[in-house]
């Protein structure tokens, strides 16, 4: 955290929070959602600023209820997710490159969506890999040891747990487990929250 932040953070503690005006794509992307994006309830407009955009991803963080915010000075600036708290893109050098920038040079676990969407898991981050980029990972998927094809991914998207084979991934020396799971049960399991909401009544 900027030391900015902290420092307006002591002088100013009861700032109220704010709801709804920010949000984070499925491409890694900030959202401003001004009244018109969220009467509209869409995502709003993506910020291009790159100082606004390193100040966020350096004061992006989660609260004890796993609602995401940008700390902005004293105020904390809750963020809707479209999908998961990070997204990642594939970087030749280090891996797996965060929205904030962070790298992730390994991952413990490959999570696939119903749509063949990418989730990975790293310790405590999980990020959707940017929908430009699955392809690429998804080159390293083996299933039953060889490499999947489109037919058989497919099948065993659509199985049930234990059908259809084993698959996993190869990814930089490394054999990861690959799990199917459902996008609305993403939240729960992993302790994050899409939509913040305020206190009733606020």
């Amino acid at each position: 955290m900027d030391d900015i932040v902290k420092q307006a953070m002591a002088k100013w503690p009861n700032v109220p929070h704010c709801y709804g005006w920010l949000a984070l794509d499925a491409r890694g992307g900030w959202r401003m959602r001004d009244e018109a994006a969220q009467a509209a309830d869409t995502l709003g407009d993506r910020l291009a600023n790159a100082t606004l955009v390193g100040f966020i991803n350096r004061n992006y963080q989660h609260d004890e209820q796993g609602r995401w915010f940008f700390q902005n000075g004293p105020q904390r600036v809750f963020v809707n997710l479209e999908s998961t708290p990070f997204i990642a893109r594939t970087d030749p050098k280090q891996g797996l490159v965060l929205q904030t920038g962070a790298a992730l040079e390994t991952i413990e676990r490959l999570y696939l969506l119903e749509a063949g969407e990418a989730i990975v898991q790293a310790g405590e981050v999980i990020a959707q890999v940017d929908d430009r980029d699955v392809a690429q990972l998804f080159e390293g998927l083996e299933l039953d040891g060889k490499p999947a094809r489109d037919e058989a991914l497919l099948a065993w998207l659509g199985g049930g747990d234990g059908n259809n084979g084993t698959l996993t991934l190869r990814w930089r020396g490394a054999t990861i487990p690959v799990e199917r799971i459902a996008r609305d049960a993403l939240p729960g399991r992993f302790g994050f929250v899409r939509t913040p909401a305020g206190p009733v009544g606020a």
